[in-house]
């Protein structure tokens, strides 16, 4: 009897020791979250062409967690292949903390690809932290006789030379498909990122694009551009003069582009969530803040599991989408 009770005490005490165990290391792989911090400089891997808005957006992070790590952030521009390119190069980083990848939902699009069969990044890369959202806008040149998407879709239809609609992502490249439905004729190019694709549209050697608003102002300012329409759900407290795509008649290019941090695969827990909470952070600055809003962005800022449950809505949606509006 006495030998029974003392095993079915020994072996709770066992329990709670284990228990105990656990606790502490809970404790411990907190504690290691909190302290992690680079040990040299950060780079911040952005897979577009410097001068848009990813750009833009991703070297107003890099200031801010510069400024919280206390050690140089840098951006490399890695354009190409939708994306592809960078974010293949962060996927094969060393899985440390000290390289990023600054993408979008176009990331979301390359298992759909016909060029890129078996090559998925998403799959690999592990999410961090989503730190901004953005409403791109539909922009002509000021030689186009239209200023409203109504207005525009019937001078494109009727035009001698076809319209050409100019975009950087898969997620665009959709939606200017979905126009092409109306007119058969729209010409869309596709371009490596923002940078050239402004350059023809200002010397007039492309019609329309679907792009970030970044890139656009200052050709505003000149009179070279002209905002068409938002294509977010509200009108844009940066330009409220410029119409949304629901009260244009146009609900199926609404859209809202996410823009967040990804790490290399491997990249171990306690580095992602001091990531992540360096990134969400920098989203309640209000110099962050403020300079976003230039651009038109309002501020995320998740936890890794927030925006890996986002990632799956996210992919379902553009999944759904691409069976209507295959990439080609």
């Amino acid at each position: 009897m006495i030998g029974r009770f003392a095993r079915a005490f020994a072996k709770a005490l066992g329990l709670l020791g284990l228990l105990g165990l656990l606790d502490m290391a809970a404790l411990a792989q907190a504690q290691t979250a909190a302290d992690w911090r680079p040990q040299r400089p950060v780079t911040l891997i952005v897979p577009y062409s410097p001068g848009g808005g990813t750009d833009a957006l991703a070297r107003f992070l890099a200031r801010e967690l510069s400024r919280t790590w206390e050690v140089a952030v840098n951006v490399e521009n890695h354009p190409g292949a939708d994306g592809l390119i960078g974010s293949r190069r962060a996927v094969e980083a060393k899985p440390d903390g000290h390289t990023l990848l600054v993408q979008l939902p176009s990331l979301l699009l390359n298992r759909h690809t016909p060029g890129f069969k078996g090559v998925d990044p998403a799959t690999q890369l592990l999410p961090v932290s989503a730190f901004a959202v953005l409403s791109g806008v539909v922009v002509a040149h000021t030689g186009i006789p239209a200023n409203t998407m109504g207005e525009l879709m019937t001078y494109c239809k009727a035009a001698a030379k076809p319209c050409s609609f100019g975009t950087t992502e898969n997620t665009a490249r959709m939606r200017a498909r979905m126009l092409a439905e109306d007119v058969p004729s729209m010409v869309i190019v596709n371009y490596k990122g923002g940078g050239q694709l402004i350059t023809d549209l200002v010397s007039r050697n492309l019609d329309v694009a679907l792009m970030g608003y970044t890139a656009v102002i200052p050709h505003m300012k000149t009179g070279s551009l002209k905002l068409i329409m938002t294509v977010g759900r509200e009108r844009s407290p940066v330009i409220p003069e410029v119409p949304a795509s629901i009260e244009s008649g146009f609900p199926n290019m609404t859209s809202e582009t996410w823009y967040a941090l990804f790490a290399p695969p491997g990249t171990p827990a306690p580095a992602i969530q001091a990531i992540a909470a360096a990134a969400q952070s920098a989203t309640r600055d209000e110099g962050f803040r403020r300079s976003i809003a230039t651009l038109g962005a309002t501020p995320i800022g998740n936890t890794p599991e927030q925006f890996a449950r986002m990632l799956e809505e996210e992919t379902r949606r553009l999944a759904d989408l691409v069976r209507r509006y295959p990439i080609q």
